[in-house]
């Protein structure tokens, strides 16, 4: 069996509370998860139980209390650096155009401008912003400042993608037409890609593999399952194939009672 691209081994991550020293919260427990290179794995839950955590954990941003992340079978002690972070809020900065913005890793990293400036400009194209170079953020729409975003995010050729809840925000429409292109641009490299949403639909019509996550505190993976819809998809067109329908009653049996007792508990904080 290949080795994992991203593998959590037994993680635990326990938070302290800032007012109270003695409390703590347990957001993730014992949790063991794998993505194969070439894999799309996306995780569901309910809100607030630790989804985030765990794609922070991946990235290195966060350090477990327990536990093991391995990356291509090395022990990860910083940031993750085989991997690209496309995050759920903004993360274009304001002063800078669009190009600006999709180079600036490559920047921080040490490419020469005229490089950079070269890649970034055909990535924009590949995203559908070709010409929008020198707008800003606040004069690009939201699917616009995503697409912006994904190309941010790729230009550096990660080997690992984390996404968190990228296109959350955004109008049905703009929302398909961004899934397409991330499955268009991954199905053209094949990356490892770990997935984060709150949409059930949009996790079986792009993934290979479902995670679902319990109710917190103490998250942990409860059910996994296998789509296996032929590729490659149009996200809008295969939520009519019967298998999707199949797929979509059984993960929604063991998703429903999680999501109620999430509910039930942020109704009682």
């Amino acid at each position: 069996m290949a080795e994992a691209a991203l593998s959590l081994e037994n993680i635990t991550c326990t938070f302290v509370s800032r007012d109270d020293r003695s409390q703590r919260y347990t957001a993730v427990h014992d949790t063991t998860l794998a993505i194969a290179p070439g894999e799309f794995v996306s995780v569901v839950g309910p809100t607030g139980c630790g989804k985030s955590t765990l794609l922070n954990v991946s990235a290195g941003l966060l350090q477990p209390s327990s536990g093991l992340v391995r990356v291509f079978g090395e022990p990860l002690s910083s940031i993750n650096a085989r991997a690209g972070y496309m995050f759920q809020g903004e993360a274009l900065l304001p002063w800078r155009s669009a190009l600006d913005n999709v180079i600036a890793g490559l920047e921080f990293a040490g490419v020469a401008r005229a490089e950079a400036l070269e890649r970034g400009r055909d990535w924009l194209r590949r995203v559908g912003l070709g010409g929008f170079e020198n707008r800003y953020p606040h004069q690009m729409s939201g699917g616009m400042r995503k697409r912006a975003m994904l190309a941010q995010t790729l230009i550096r050729d990660p080997d690992i993608i984390l996404m968190d809840e990228p296109f959350s925000a955004l109008d049905i429409q703009t929302r398909q037409l961004m899934e397409n292109e991330v499955l268009d641009l991954w199905m053209a490299k094949r990356k490892a890609v770990l997935f984060i949403t709150h949409d059930l639909d949009e996790a079986i019509a792009m993934s290979d593999r479902v995670v679902v996550l319990s109710a917190g505190p103490g998250t942990h993976p409860i059910g996994e399952f296998h789509i296996d819809l032929p590729r490659p998809r149009d996200v809008a067109e295969v939520r009519t194939h019967p298998r999707f329908v199949e797929l979509h009653a059984a993960i929604w049996a063991v998703l429903r009672e999680e999501v109620l007792k999430g509910y039930a508990q942020q109704k009682r904080v």
